[in-house]
């Protein structure tokens, strides 16, 4: 997570910045988080909340972007899609010219999506969405489009790492799938088969189950 963040605060500003580079000038050049700070994945949006504050007051020490001072302004989405795109809304229009979210990969389908048809709008006005963590291959394959950045490996990149531990690992005879109720989860338990199939084909799994999101909360 701080490397991540630590190329976002980095490398992905200054592309930011340029891409953006016609919009108006203004004394603070200002970023939406959109991530839950409630309820049961709060304390992964926290927890990158900080990150992100942390390296944007650090960029702001050295003396901002572009002698723009950074402003971080955090939306409780509560891993939520509808409420995310509220959040979104209410982001814009408070002068959020990066949207910044990881947590839920069914929430950043639902922004990548928003933020494409505001930018078509709203020609001269464009934002960006920053995504740190969503890693639902759909994302930057038949969802993807010019306005959404990734900065994490996708799901079918982290399960090929498996397949290939587990294809040097003949002592592993039977594999349970236990993935969350939504895309994501969706996403590793197809990517598992596929993986599993091409590699240890002998490999029995045993169970593929997907549970609700955030309502289990001991295993």
């Amino acid at each position: 997570m701080r490397e991540i963040l630590h190329r976002i605060g980095t490398g992905g500003l200054v592309l930011a910045a340029a891409i953006l580079a016609s919009a108006p000038a203004s004394a603070q050049f200002k970023i939406g988080y959109i991530d839950p700070l409630s309820g049961g994945a709060a304390s992964a949006g926290i927890n990158a909340q900080k990150h992100i504050v942390f390296f944007a007051d650090k960029i702001n020490a050295a003396g901002g972007l572009n002698g723009e001072k950074i402003e971080i302004l955090s939306y409780d989405n509560k891993v939520n899609p509808q409420e995310s795109l509220i959040m979104l809304k209410k982001a814009i229009d408070e002068g959020a010219r990066i949207i910044m979210q990881g947590n839920g990969s069914s929430v950043a389908l639902a922004l990548t999506d928003a933020v494409a048809k505001y930018n078509e709008r709203n020609p001269g006005k464009e934002v960006l969405f920053f995504n740190y963590a969503a890693i639902d291959p759909a994302l930057t394959n038949d969802r993807c489009n010019f306005w959404h950045f990734r900065f994490d490996a996708d799901v079918d990149m982290k399960m090929a790492a498996f397949g290939d531990a587990i294809a040097k690992d003949p002592s592993i005879k039977k594999v349970y799938l236990i993935n969350q109720d939504y895309s994501f989860g969706k996403a590793v338990a197809a990517a598992a088969r596929r993986t599993l199939a091409a590699r240890r084909p002998d490999v029995e799994i045993v169970g593929d189950e997907l549970h609700p999101l955030q309502k289990v909360q001991d295993f």
